[in-house]
């Protein structure tokens, strides 16, 4: 469900979002998640709906993963 923004504030969330994705962390992240996804998927696992988990080290499904394992974003550490 998208967020029912203005067109100048989608503008300058798409510009937010962007530096935030572009941070070494992030790219660090980014590029971890594509090298083990690319290595699973080689390996013959079916991948389909599943996020790599950094906490855990472990691919889990979308919910799972973007929910902090069942307790939310709110108290989520960096």
């Amino acid at each position: 469900m998208p967020q029912n923004l203005t067109p100048g504030a989608r503008k300058r969330k798409a510009i937010r979002d962007k530096e935030y994705a572009m941070t070494p962390r992030r790219r660090r992240m980014k590029a971890e998640n594509q090298r083990l996804r690319r290595k699973a998927i080689k390996r013959g696992f079916n991948l389909a709906g599943l996020d790599y988990d950094h906490e855990d080290k472990k691919f889990e499904s979308i919910k799972r993963n973007r929910g902090n394992d069942g307790n939310g974003t709110k108290t989520e550490t960096a």
